[in-house]
């Protein structure tokens, strides 16, 4: 386990309160619960969507409204997004959910973001027109880069100060193409032009009017740039990576007042209140905030939280350290595992494949059949994370044969996914964090056959919540706590458990499922 550096922030926490306004300033004075009952707007910028929700003073949903937005492929392993369509979709969405809960923006306590991570955007100061679209999270273009950086050792231990691997999944490499290959934008970054940052950042400068260039410490975290330990911005992780120091966001707490929206946005200023990485904010919405509480987000891609409180590990098993809040200064830490396609594998069998109409079927096609009979899908779309973190290995069927059908492949498909959780959760235990359950969200928990799966892989208990989105739901947490309206995290009768799955399938034959999945895994790996 690792402890705070001498001299830390992070090893400040336990001083006086007035010691602490002095070293981290003023916000670490926090609004006391009030009798505030106004709603909360949660905004949920994702990978391929964004959701807007109003939640009311009891955590009950008012309204809500998603949008898709486009996905671009310029290239193999190459993804994108417009970053102008995820800011205009968030406003329509918002819009629209306020207009179903016949609210106004002046009966609103304040706006919680949660964003997809990792991914960047570069922007003129000016004008506010990004200068590349935004390279999202599951872009590989950078791996070569790693690959070299991976081979210099002074490179591997600056990047223990980030908790996080040399990978292309995270920002810095990515954020340094942009400036490598738009004409002329590493100069007008040096000229003080550009600024930079995550999704958050992005969106919290839009709806500001270019008042606020800010961050939180989940989403700074993800970065490669960022001291999980001293908690600021690092000047050699910076040169390291060639990025620019000033273009970079301010970084506060997860939950702060980050300014008010413009008033043309939505006929009056809202306060925004929270920012914070989708997972992290998956995390307060499952009420994941005490040591060793887990949580799984199965979206597009499936990403595993574990609570490992005030201190931050290093995982043997190449799991990632992570900030999991920042509230009034005090940090909390997590070790996460990250699967890059689960739900992607669904859409997949949807839009490339057709073997199915709607999402909803696979689990119907997936119980058809008694067993996949030796079939595996390994979804290496765009490579493999945790634990493997192999950015080469591509995507396979395995052990087709001529009686594999329809329902074998998509029985295999929704398989892979509870394979790669037991992968995680293995992974976790052999770190010295093992799962005593695992509280799960995001659409694709909403597939009761998955679910069921997942349980016999893991043995233990797997809870789904009533709500599903609670990633939007933690920024509302968090907004709606920093306004006074919610309690503080971990009290109890906020979180809502609508089912628990435990294992029913003999023991013996998940394990050989399982080892039949680790030899189809390494013979797709690079």
């Amino acid at each position: 386990m690792v402890e705070y550096p001498p001299g830390s922030k992070a090893r400040q926490v336990g001083l006086p309160l007035a010691e602490r306004v002095r070293i981290f300033g003023a916000r670490w004075t926090t609004p006391s619960r009030t009798e505030n009952h106004m709603p909360v707007l949660a905004l949920d910028a994702g990978t391929t969507s964004t959701r807007a929700m109003v939640f009311a003073d009891d955590g009950s949903v008012l309204a809500q409204s998603q949008k898709p937005f486009a996905q671009f492929f310029p290239a193999d392993g190459w993804v994108e997004h417009d970053a102008d369509e995820i800011y205009a979709t968030t406003v329509a969405c918002a819009r629209d959910a306020l207009a179903a809960a016949k609210l106004q923006a002046g009966q609103i306590a304040g706006i919680g973001i949660a964003v997809q991570r990792e991914t960047v955007v570069v922007w003129n100061r000016t004008t506010g027109r990004p200068v590349h679209r935004a390279i999202v999270w599951q872009d590989r273009r950078t791996a070569e880069r790693c690959r070299e950086l991976n081979e210099d050792p002074n490179a591997v231990e600056l990047v223990g100060r980030t908790g996080l691997l040399l990978d292309p999944y995270f920002s810095a490499t990515k954020l340094a193409w942009i400036l490598d290959h738009v004409d002329g934008a590493r100069a007008a970054a040096e000229r003080g032009e550009l600024i930079a940052g995550t999704i958050d950042s992005w969106l919290l400068w839009k709806l500001t009017g270019g008042k606020v260039h800010a961050t939180d410490a989940t989403n700074a975290s993800r970065t490669l740039l960022f001291d999980i330990y001293r908690q600021e911005w690092d000047q050699e992780l910076c040169v390291l990576f060639d990025v620019p120091m000033s273009i970079l966001p301010q970084v506060r707490d997860s939950a702060d007042d980050f300014g008010a929206t413009m008033a043309d946005v939505f006929g009056a200023p809202i306060t925004v209140r929270s920012l914070v990485g989708d997972q992290q904010a998956g995390a307060v919405g499952q009420d994941c905030v005490n040591p060793g509480e887990a949580k799984a987000t199965y979206g597009t891609g499936c990403f595993v939280l574990v609570h490992t409180g005030d201190a931050a590990r290093v995982s043997r098993h190449r799991l990632l350290g992570t900030v999991a809040l920042r509230l009034a200064g005090r940090v909390s830490y997590a070790l996460e595992g990250s699967i890059f396609n689960a739900g992607t594998v669904v859409q997949w069998l949807r839009d490339q494949l057709g073997l199915i109409e709607h999402a909803h079927e696979s689990a119907f096609v997936a119980a058809s059949i008694p067993s996949s009979d030796g079939v595996y899908c390994i979804p290496a779309f765009t490579g493999l994370g945790a634990p493997w973190w192999d950015p080469d290995a591509r995507a396979a069927l395995i052990g087709l044969t001529r009686d594999s059908g329809r329902a074998h492949i998509v029985r295999a498909a929704l398989e892979s996914v509870a394979f790669q959780t037991r992968d995680l959760a293995n992974a976790f235990a052999e770190d010295g964090v093992p799962l005593a359950a695992l509280r799960v969200d995001g659409g694709m928990a909403a597939n009761e056959w998955l679910m069921q799966a997942i349980a016999d892989q893991l043995r233990i208990p797997v809870e789904r919540p009533v709500v599903l989105e609670t990633t939007a739901w933690g920024a509302a947490r968090l907004a709606g706590m920093h306004a006074g309206i919610y309690p503080a995290l971990g009290e109890k009768g906020v979180r809502r458990v609508e089912q628990t799955f435990s294992a029913i399938a003999p023991k013996q034959a998940s394990d050989a499922q399982h080892a039949g999945w680790l030899r189809a895994i390494h013979r797709v790996r690079s």
